[in-house]
């Protein structure tokens, strides 16, 4: 059981995806999370930052057998990254144009719970289409906000638009910032767990202020009615 528990801590760590993984694997997480509905846990912010950090710290690399080389030169690793996250934003939106209704009625389970729909609709509703582009950069909106746009209907060549823009900003800063990042300071190859612990901090951040902002809100409500 210790043995399968570290397997499965080591699936959903930025560093042992990519380099267990490669490139396949990494490509799969990021399509998994914008595009199924059970990837919201997946660390996908970490994951394109990591890899833009370990793409530069390789190429600064003299070392042959170093064990975080990841030899993926960036003007390739970028445009396949985009690729798989328009993709599965684009089977998000399938997915809830196709079973919207089941969705909304279906009993919550481990990998599902209605509170996620219900958390991208607020977020949909409150910001409109560019919910799609802002959400790319917030956990569990990202993979919720494209299937409520199936869910409403939201015309296809408007989603397409708002699905390949903020999937741009989304993979180019990200991956970017951790490809500078290590063109700069190299030796951040050799930290990668600090960098993680700091990075999965960081993209919680915005998920907590929105948790205890509609928290305090229904409290004022509640105030309110009495």
């Amino acid at each position: 059981m210790h043995h399968l528990w570290e397997l499965i801590q080591q699936l959903f760590h930025p560093k042992s995806i990519i380099e267990y993984g490669g490139l396949t694997l990494l490509l799969f997480v990021i399509f998994a999370e914008t595009g199924l509905f059970f990837g919201f846990f997946l660390p996908g912010d970490s994951l394109l930052f990591i890899a833009g950090l370990l793409t530069a710290t390789s190429e600064e690399s003299t070392s042959i057998n170093a064990d975080h080389l990841f030899k993926v030169p960036i003007l390739i690793l970028i445009p396949s990254l985009l690729a798989s996250a328009v993709l599965g934003n684009f089977v998000g939106y399938y997915f809830g144009l196709k079973t919207g209704d089941v969705l909304l009625t279906r009993k919550d389970s481990w990998f599902f719970k209605k509170k996620y729909i219900y958390l991208a609709s607020d977020f949909y509703h409150k910001r409109g289409g560019m919910a799609i582009i802002l959400g790319r950069f917030l956990p569990i909106i990202r993979t919720f906000v494209p299937i409520f746009a199936g869910i409403v209907k939201l015309e296809f060549k408007k989603f397409a638009l708002y699905n390949v823009v903020g999937g741009f900003f989304w993979i180019s800063t990200l991956t970017l910032a951790g490809y500078f990042l290590g063109k700069t300071y190299p030796a951040l190859g050799d930290h990668l767990e600090y960098v993680v612990v700091f990075l999965i901090i960081l993209s919680l951040i915005p998920i907590a202020l929105t948790y205890f902002k509609n928290k305090a809100r229904k409290v004022k409500l509640k105030h309110n009615e009495h």
